[in-house]
């Protein structure tokens, strides 16, 4: 069976976000709710981050403070798609991962897992929503 764009990374709308782990060289974004679903959001690519309509990229000043700033907030729309790559909104902003091929840092961009059934995404350059790398 074929993947579907946004199939799982749908299931994040009504989770909160209430961690950001910051990990050498990449960020785990972790989501509860109101299920015993505990999704995690690798980002071996680092993310770019709008809060209150001002975008932050990982190597500008503020990002850090910016990705924090997310934490319980609840997902209100993800989308996933060629050109956009993966997108998660939040009430008052986002997170989106859609590296230039000079941000690629390994052979992969991101995974999502933690739900209670064992489905599991990994994102690459070149596959789904980053056919465009």
């Amino acid at each position: 069976m074929a993947y579907e764009l946004n199939s799982l990374l749908s299931r994040l709308v009504g989770f909160e976000l209430y961690s950001v782990q910051f990990v050498a060289d990449y960020v785990q974004l972790r989501f509860e709710g109101s299920t015993d679903d505990m999704p995690v959001l690798t980002c071996d690519v680092l993310p770019t981050v709008t809060l209150s309509g001002q975008q932050f990229s990982p190597t500008e000043p503020g990002w850090t403070d910016a990705l924090r700033g997310l934490i319980f907030q609840k997902v209100t729309a993800t989308y996933e798609e060629t050109g956009i790559g993966i997108k998660v909104d939040f009430v008052t902003g986002s997170v989106q991962l859609h590296p230039t091929k000079d941000e690629l840092v390994g052979p992969e961009i991101a995974r999502l897992c933690g739900f209670e059934d064992p489905i599991f995404m990994v994102w690459r350059p070149g596959e789904d929503a980053f056919e465009d790398l």
